[in-house]
């Protein structure tokens, strides 16, 4: 179709070229013109026309030779961008004019060359909120190479990175808001102000005092430990104080309804507790000083029923026992007497989880000493309501428990004098020496009892014999007995045996 136009145009052209000599050789007939003069002036336009035509073919000539530059410089332009952007190389289509080829190329040129500058734009920017993510967390900026284009993966890279450090701000952030929201708090509590600077820093309101470093979260960590251990030194030292005051008051017989006062009159900072809880021990300890004779006879009761609560024996006791006769009541026995009580009551602190052990042990040995009495009871058999099958049962489970509690008084044991370093003595015992001891002495009394018993027996054999015949006596099963309106009753074994009135007689 355009084949056609164009030779359509360029039959035209000659057409118009032919009526314009025809028109031209009109006016010269008219005019007169003879033939030489008419052959210069067709001469003439020949030569304008020709030179039109040479001038333009000149000019197309130089277009299609820039075309053909910019052809050669926009591939070298998209060679280097596509390098520059990690990019595949540009592939023309097959079959295309210069022309086109030409403005396929530049179009591409123009493409890449915005995204370039996008790219580096992205890129600036990244940047920058790296930089500032970076001083705050005191970390390593992204690394992208100097002068290069990133490319589209490397700049999704870049901001998952930031997108990670965005997050473990925040992180950090709540972590250090709630590290200085706690020192705080714990410094109000104790009524305490800053004295360092870091103390300052951290109840300071201000958010961007601290840069988001480990070290400044380590650093508050530790400020934080450290004032909890101040805290819980302050609330020791309060609790001292709370069971001095107590155990004064309970010396001086001090009216419940003055403890009751004073207790809710204590207010404010843990530091404004202890001077008010300090200024009424004081204050006790002066009347204390007018009442010693009482107060050390109160101490010593309460010193007495807690050794017997240690089961602590005449051995151990044994130190003390001349400040416990000294009829010279001074400051100074006091003193000594508060002494001993403390020290006791540490001990029964350390060893009251096997204290409570032995405790229980010695519960379940009593329990034990009870049923072995109770076995050697014939009238037992006479009780009715299941009693001997429940007694059965619970000495079933003292049995099985004293092993048990003898085995983990051994291991507790062994355990708290390895940590305390000196032996846990029971009545100034070993405490299985104690248990064996006592195992001992009740197998010493079994025995005792049990050669009382055959001796008994061979005294009752001998009483109901006689020179001439023997007594009748009918040995039955405990399933065919008689009545026992008319026998009377003897254990022994697992047999009854039943006597006539006339042989008892």
């Amino acid at each position: 179709m355009s084949s056609q136009r164009s030779e359509a145009l360029a039959f035209s052209l000659v057409t118009g070229i032919n009526h314009a000599m025809a028109k031209l050789v009109d006016i010269w007939d008219s005019m007169g013109i003879m033939e030489e003069q008419r052959v210069e002036r067709m001469e003439t336009v020949k030569k304008h026309i020709e030179g039109l035509l040479n001038d333009m073919i000149t000019e197309e000539e130089a277009l299609k030779h820039r075309i053909r530059t910019n052809v050669i410089t926009f591939e070298k332009q998209l060679d280097t961008l596509c390098l520059e952007m990690s990019m595949d190389p540009y592939k023309l289509e097959e079959g295309l004019t210069v022309l086109q080829i030409e403005k396929n190329l530049r179009l591409r040129v123009e493409v890449l060359t915005k995204e370039k500058g996008d790219r580096l734009k992205e890129l600036h920017g990244l940047q920058q909120q790296d930089k500032e993510l970076c001083l705050e967390l005191c970390v390593i900026p992204y690394y992208v190479p100097t002068g290069s284009i990133p490319s589209r993966t490397q700049l999704q890279e870049f901001r998952e990175h930031l997108k990670t450090l965005s997050e473990e701000k925040k992180s950090r952030a709540k972590v250090f808001s709630g590290l200085r929201e706690d020192i705080r708090k714990l410094m109000e509590d104790m009524g305490q102000k800053p004295e360092t600077s870091l103390e300052k820093e951290s109840v300071c309101h201000g958010e961007e005092i601290f840069l988001l470093t480990h070290e400044n979260i380590k650093a508050l960590q530790l400020l934080l430990s450290q004032m909890k251990v101040k805290k819980e030194s302050l609330m020791n030292t309060l609790a001292e104080l709370k069971e001095r005051a107590m155990c004064l008051w309970n010396r001086l017989e001090a009216l419940e309804q003055d403890r009751t006062a004073f207790q809710e009159s204590v207010q404010g900072t843990l530091s404004d507790q202890i001077t008010q809880w300090q200024g009424e021990v004081d204050r006790l300890t002066v009347l204390q000083k007018a009442m010693l004779e009482d107060v050390i006879d109160k101490v010593r009761q309460e010193l007495v029923a807690l050794w017997d609560k240690c089961n602590q024996g005449t051995e151990q006791r044994e130190p003390f026992n001349a400040h416990i006769c000294d009829d010279d009541f001074t400051e100074e026995l006091l003193a000594l007497h508060d002494a001993e009580l403390l020290k006791v009551k540490n001990y029964y602190d350390q060893a009251k989880p096997l204290l409570e052990v032995l405790h229980k042990w010695e519960k379940y040995w009593a329990l034990f000493q009870d049923f072995e009495k109770k076995a050697n009871d014939p009238n037992r058999f006479s009780n009715r309501g299941g009693a001997l099958l429940k007694e059965a049962k619970e000495k079933v489970k003292v049995q099985k428990m004293l092993p048990k509690l003898e085995e983990e008084l051994r291991t507790g044991v062994e355990s708290w004098e390895k940590d305390q370093g000196t032996a846990f003595l029971v009545q100034g015992q070993r405490v299985m020496t104690y248990i064996s001891t006592q195992w001992e002495e009740h197998k010493q009394l079994r025995s005792k009892e049990k050669s009382e018993r055959t001796s008994k027996k061979g005294e009752m054999t001998t009483l109901f014999k006689t020179p001439t015949k023997r007594a009748h006596a009918v040995v039955h099963r405990a399933s065919s007995l008689p009545s026992k309106t008319n026998w009377p009753l003897y254990y022994c074994g697992n047999f009854f045996i039943y006597l006539t009135r006339q042989v008892c007689s």
